[in-house]
């Protein structure tokens, strides 16, 4: 169908803003005023007023975790509690409102012990079974790279003290000897025969949930790790059911996690090699981890932890595993995203990188996810190697309230430095880590833009500060890169997909600290609406 939308402030690239816009099928035609384009407009075509409202390009948000957060809409909410007891006393009324029978899994998301007025740390067995006993529960910090369980759940998972650590994680012991009920990083994997099973059906359910809440909030790609190498026939007979069904409301981008090269092998063998689908959902790249969070001391860092010296972190990944899949992924003309938050994790994968790409072009655009804490010449690296960067602002309202004690004043002054990427050239692009964030992509930009927290306050490295051209574009345009898609999505442009989103207010004009606040009128993936207020 073709449509022509006219009377608005249509974003096409910095500074330049044009009226109307015709699309035909799912790709824009033409964009320019408003007679130009109505003129150019076919017969009977659909007209639609935007009655002033600035358009800006679909956000693509370069790293989140869609399934999870459709996984967590049936979950027990524990963002914003601020202290141990509200922990508590939400899983009571989750249980009492849901009535859920003696022996299924409660499981919550979102807890952050730093919020906590009462006690500030981790809950544990003896907290949980304040809840129930009768039930195992599996609280996930906010960053998901913690883990609270009861005694219950120990118990039905036969864990002990003697219990052999898994490889790139660890479960704790407690004072008397026994489990505590705090897991980091891969020793989640032990709760499997605690979760709910994920046939094609459920996930089905959570990526639709998922997506419909991505369209509300104007994100029109997701580029999502949820597929691994456990679970993907399944999950791509989900994505199967969702284009059946023409229920993908996002389109959808994998990041897909796999540590054993030899299923990676059998996973391209397959033909699921980046592009591997159609446009609305594909093969993208494959997401290692090197590391674990910040907020729960399992970020590595190259030294110890400036409030804790016993800490450096956890490698989640050895050099010799990781380099074999760096080596794999790249040799089949694929790309590599990692997750590496401190600042050993990021020398870890340069020189992993650097390895594969050698003096050539980073010709795969392999990335690093979060790049948070850095120093100078890891900047120079990053640039000198073209690695992309694929950061989240967002993580400024939480991280700048701990960055400086965590690992001290000198490298705080480089971490972050997401402007500084910007200016030196580097290719950078946001997303949330939703559900670690949530999948707002107004309050990111304002945290880009401000460098504040969303309560406003002290600037967090003012010098590091982008302008709104700048922080939209890097969710847009930048992110598109990152998938080789950057000459059909990420612009309001002749030949692109006619993905968009209309705002309530005039994001280029209004004053920053206002930019958390607007909200989409419409969202609307190629040509098609999906979210309308």
């Amino acid at each position: 169908m073709d449509r022509v939308f006219f009377n608005g402030k249509i974003y096409v690239e910095r500074e330049h803003f044009e009226q109307a816009m015709l699309v035909q099928d799912d790709r824009i035609v033409r964009v320019g005023s408003d007679g130009e384009v109505l003129a150019a407009a076919p017969n009977g075509c659909e007209r639609v007023d935007l009655e002033g409202r600035t358009v800006v390009p679909g956000f693509n948000d370069s790293h989140l975790h869609i399934l999870m957060l459709g996984d967590n809409l049936n979950q027990v909410a524990l963002h914003g509690c601020t202290s141990m007891a509200e922990v508590i006393s939400r899983g009571r009324e989750f249980l009492a409102a849901h009535n859920l029978p003696a022996g299924q899994t409660l499981q919550g998301f979102g807890w952050n012990q730093d919020y906590f007025t009462d006690e500030v740390r981790m809950p544990n067995r003896y907290d949980l079974d304040q809840i129930s006993t009768e039930h195992p529960i599996i609280f996930s910090r906010a960053c998901g790279h913690a883990i609270s369980i009861n005694s219950r759940a120990i118990e039905m998972l036969g864990l002990t003290a003697q219990t052999p650590q898994p490889m790139g994680g660890e479960f704790s012991i407690g004072e008397n000897g026994e489990p505590d009920g705090l897991l980091f990083e891969r020793a989640s994997d032990l709760l499997a025969p605690l979760r709910p099973e994920q046939t094609p059906e459920v996930m089905a359910s959570y990526l639709k949930a998922a997506m419909d809440y991505a369209a509300s909030m104007g994100v029109t790609t997701a580029q999502s790790n949820d597929l691994s190498e456990n679970n993907y026939p399944d999950f791509l007979a989900a994505i199967d059911l969702l284009r059946q069904r023409n229920d993908i409301t996002c389109r959808y981008f994998a990041q897909c996690s796999f540590t054993d090269p030899r299923k990676l092998e059998t996973f391209f063998a397959e033909g699921h090699v980046r592009g591997d689908g159609d446009s609305l959902a594909q093969i993208g790249s494959i997401k290692m981890f090197i590391d674990g969070s910040l907020g729960a001391r399992t970020a590595l860092l190259r030294g110890p932890y400036a409030d804790d010296p016993n800490a450096v972190g956890i490698k989640t990944l050895p050099d010799d595993l990781f380099d074999e899949i760096v080596r794999v992924t790249d040799a089949h003309n694929c790309t590599v995203v990692t997750h590496c938050i401190g600042d050993g994790a990021v020398e870890n994968c340069l020189t992993s990188y650097s390895r594969v790409i050698g003096d050539g072009p980073n010709k795969n655009r392999h990335g690093i996810i979060h790049c948070q804490i850095t120093d100078a010449d890891q900047l120079a690296r990053i640039r000198d190697l073209d690695v992309c960067a694929m950061v989240q602002p967002i993580f400024i309202h939480y991280d700048m309230h701990v960055v400086r004690e965590r690992v001290g004043d000198a490298l705080a002054e480089t971490s972050y430095n997401f402007g500084t990427m910007g200016r030196m050239g580097i290719h950078v692009s946001y997303g949330t880590d939703c559900p670690v964030e949530d999948l707002n992509p107004f309050e990111n930009l304002y945290c880009a833009v401000t460098r504040r927290d969303l309560n406003g306050g002290e600037v967090y490295l003012p010098g590091e500060c982008v302008d709104i051209y700048t922080a939209i574009d890097n969710y847009t345009y930048e992110s598109a890169y990152t998938c080789f898609d950057e000459n059909q999505r990420g612009r309001l442009q002749p030949g692109y997909l006619a993905d968009f989103v209309i705002l309530d207010a005039d994001i280029f004009t209004v004053p920053a600290e206002q930019i958390k606040a607007i909200r989409p009128v419409a969202t609307y993936l190629g040509g098609r609406a999906v979210y309308q207020r």
